[in-house]
């Protein structure tokens, strides 16, 4: 059921009602008003919950918030001509400070036409660097979480700055993240960029400006977003397509390959580098082209070096469970000892479930058609690692699934593994993973089918005719 919405300057007659009529100070007709809509079934996630500044002039008090006061000025700064570069600079790096502030300031601004008056400002400063910088900034941050204000006009000027300004590395960089936030949940504006030919200028960031690590990082994300298909509105993407295009049509495998081992030590750099290249091995000659251009081996590298950071370990596993989606690149993992560290960065972080469920999907798809890796997995403790992740986290569905799949394909072909994950306590976990998560029955029913236990196997559909109004 939808919340209620209500609009901002509601919420501030709220606010000013509890500060006049009932002589509350700011803090607490604040905090009044906030109780007071939550109570009420009331979403607030787009309300600027701050007591807004009282702007006094010759005629009346006015409540205006800090971000549309940035606004006016930007308005009157872009009306007068008497107003300077600098004075407009001033005006656009105080707007962007407030949207970064929240997404209740950046949607204050646009239910208040901002999107107009910044598309404008970066219109007028395209031949000036630094006030384009300062504009760009400004569209990056307003359009944060609001894809739906990037219109026809605002894709074309992207594509003219980033065409214009190839090599001007911090102009590239603010451009290309707002690329990444106007493409994030919004089908239509990616296929739009991507026609209007964003790709190349994507993976060219990367081979051409591979020095600058911020906007290796941003060319990253921009094309993993490509690959998305997280729009609810439409049927379906084109995330498929546009994977292929990246690989095939811009050697972006190669590219994002030769990037990580130019930002070897750069944590925040590689989790995004190995996180695109998970979402780019869609088909299985691109899991062997990531192999074969040294990226499993980097990987590996890059596990056994780094095990003291989740977020890199997580980043690493989940790429490697989507290499190893192709049977030879499953043997390679093998053997170079990937299950081995696999299963140590899931005791290392056994109280990440996040790492424990990535742990979990690598050793699934290790096992899965091959006895031998089974094999391995046993003899190096994948089985109890697993069923430890699954007592550590009880609640997590991800991990639950993803555990009881691995225990299913280690006996699916290898029964002999039957007593022995049985003598660990799987079936317990497995029936109380049934019992917490509905969604977890096919694969629990099927493991526990598979370990050699009593299980109640439902009849979805008998084959019978009958009314369908019966």
């Amino acid at each position: 059921m939808a919340r209620r919405r209500i609009t901002q300057d509601t919420f501030d007659a709220v606010v000013k009602e509890n500060i006049e009529e009932f002589e509350m100070d700011a803090d607490e007709a604040l905090r009044e008003a906030v109780e007071q809509f939550e109570s009420q079934g009331v979403d607030l996630s787009c309300i600027v919950k701050v007591v807004p500044n009282i702007l006094s002039d010759e005629k009346q008090e006015e409540q205006t918030h800090e971000v549309l006061q940035a606004l006016d000025s930007l308005r009157v700064r872009n009306d007068s001509s008497s107003s300077t570069e600098r004075d407009m600079m001033v005006n656009l790096k105080c707007f962007t400070q407030q949207c970064s502030l929240g997404f209740a300031q950046r949607y204050l601004a646009a239910q208040k036409d901002a999107y107009a008056t910044i598309l404008s400002c970066c219109k007028n400063s395209v031949e000036e660097r630094e006030a384009l910088l300062a504009s760009l900034s400004a569209l990056a941050a307003l359009t944060d979480g609001q894809p739906d204000l990037l219109d026809p006009e605002g894709k074309d000027l992207l594509l003219l700055i980033l065409n214009k300004y190839q090599t001007d590395d911090s102009v590239m960089c603010v451009g290309v993240r707002t690329v990444h936030h106007c493409c994030l949940k919004h089908e239509q504006n990616r296929q739009d960029l991507v026609k209007a030919g964003v790709l190349p200028l994507l993976t060219g960031a990367l081979a051409q400006r591979s020095g600058c690590a911020e906007l290796v990082k941003e060319a990253c994300a921009a094309l993993r977003v490509m690959t998305f298909d997280d729009d609810v509105r439409v049927p379906f993407g084109h995330a498929h397509e546009h994977a292929k295009m990246i690989v095939l049509e811009h050697n972006g495998l190669k590219v994002i390959i030769e990037a990580a081992k130019a930002h070897k030590d750069n944590i925040s750099i590689l989790s995004e580098l190995c996180a695109t290249l998970s979402r780019l091995a869609v088909r299985n000659e691109f899991c062997q082209d990531i192999c074969d251009l040294g990226g499993l081996k980097f990987m590996m590298t890059l596990l056994a070096d780094s095990f003291e950071s989740q977020d890199l370990v997580r980043q690493v596993l989940s790429a490697i469970r989507a290499v190893a989606g192709n049977d030879d690149v499953k043997d390679a993992v093998v053997n170079a000892g990937g299950v081995q560290l696999i299963i140590i960065a899931m005791n290392r972080h056994m109280s990440n479930a996040h790492v424990c469920e990535q742990g979990c999907a690598c050793l699934c798809v290790l096992a899965l058609r091959k006895p031998n890796n089974c094999k391995v997995i046993m003899e190096t403790g994948g089985a109890l690692a697993a069923m430890q992740a699954m007592k550590a986290h009880p609640n997590d569905f991800n991990l639950q699934k993803q555990a009881c799949m691995l225990l299913r394909n280690l006996v699916s072909r290898m029964r002999n593994f039957s007593q022995p994950i049985l003598e660990m306590g799987a079936e317990a976990l497995i029936t109380q993973a049934l019992q917490t998560h509905q969604d977890c029955g096919d694969v629990g029913r099927a493991a526990l089918r598979d370990l050699g236990c009593q299980v109640e196997l439902r009849e979805l559909w008998t084959g019978k005719k009958g009314s369908l109004s019966n």
